[in-house]
């Protein structure tokens, strides 16, 4: 039987977004340790978004748009723009701060924007590892088009490609979008997977599933999502974590005494500074 999970909904301003990992029932699929679905949104003219600098520990940010367009900034010096279809790639590790703002330009008329933001957890030796961040165009990254369908590989191996992506663990994420009545078979080869559905009405092995919710899928089993109008959909999983991971705020770690040390990194200053970008998101409360 798969899982299916109402995401949490959170109203940050009139923009929407949808937490579907973790929850009570997923608290991870494969190495994905946090999904959330930004959208779909049409900023009015003079808005956008403003997610002001804040650390992360232990895990890679990885960002996916089907519309709009997100300023990535970080500690290591990056500043660069994502546009649908492209990869944001950001690995934590030992620590980093980044913000994300809609650019200038765009804020001058009406703007679109929808995608989603996943948390991918390191394995415990790579916990540590130096921070980077990469970006990675649109083309490419492998697409499969077949009847009506049409397959963009985030990261790891599926449909007999492999995204060029530096991933730590063997991990799935391929971003779907099916047109009405087109189907693509989801392989059994990945130990964990879960769809999540960002837009339009589906079918999985014949069964009416939600828009925006996430259906986690049995082990071992073989699938076929089908589309009933044009969908969006997100399928994303892989080989489990090495262990348990605490999390707390934007950290993850196997060691709650390295969270805690993050903790005073941040109140402290200590994870640097971003160029063009004085604001700061405060620690929280615990």
């Amino acid at each position: 039987m798969t899982t299916i999970i109402a995401p949490r909904v959170h109203d940050l301003g009139g923009f929407e977004v949808r937490r579907a990992v973790p929850t009570l029932q997923a608290r991870s699929v494969g190495p994905f340790v946090f999904v959330d679905h930004m959208g779909p949104a049409v900023f009015e003219r003079g808005r956008g978004i403003d997610v002001r600098p804040h650390p992360h520990i232990g895990l890679a940010t990885v960002t996916f748009l089907w519309s709009g367009t997100i300023t990535h900034r970080d500690t290591l010096g990056s500043d660069q723009d994502i546009t649908p279809g492209d990869v944001n790639w950001m690995t934590a590790g030992r620590g980093i701060a980044h913000s994300e703002r809609t650019p200038l330009t765009l804020r001058e008329h009406e703007h679109p924007v929808h995608g989603m933001q996943t948390w991918v957890g390191l394995p415990k030796p790579d916990e540590e590892t130096t921070p980077s961040f990469h970006h990675h165009p649109a083309a490419t990254l492998p697409r499969i088009a077949r009847g009506g369908a049409s397959l963009r590989l985030i990261a790891g191996r599926a449909y007999g490609e492999e995204s060029p992506v530096r991933a730590f663990s063997e991990i799935l994420n391929v971003a779907i979008d099916l047109e009405p009545d087109a189907e693509t078979t989801i392989d059994a080869d990945h130990v964990e997977r879960a769809l999540y559905i960002l837009e339009g009405e589906a079918q999985l092995d014949g069964a009416d599933i939600p828009q925006r919710h996430l259906i986690v899928l049995d082990p071992g089993s073989r699938a076929v999502l089908r589309a009933k109008t044009p969908l969006k959909a997100m399928l994303f999983g892989g080989e489990p974590l090495d262990g348990h991971r605490h999390m707390w705020w934007n950290f993850v770690s196997s060691s709650q005494e390295r969270i805690e040390q993050a903790r005073q990194d941040w109140l402290e200053g200590r994870f640097g500074k971003i160029a063009g970008d004085d604001e700061f998101i405060p620690l929280p409360e615990r």
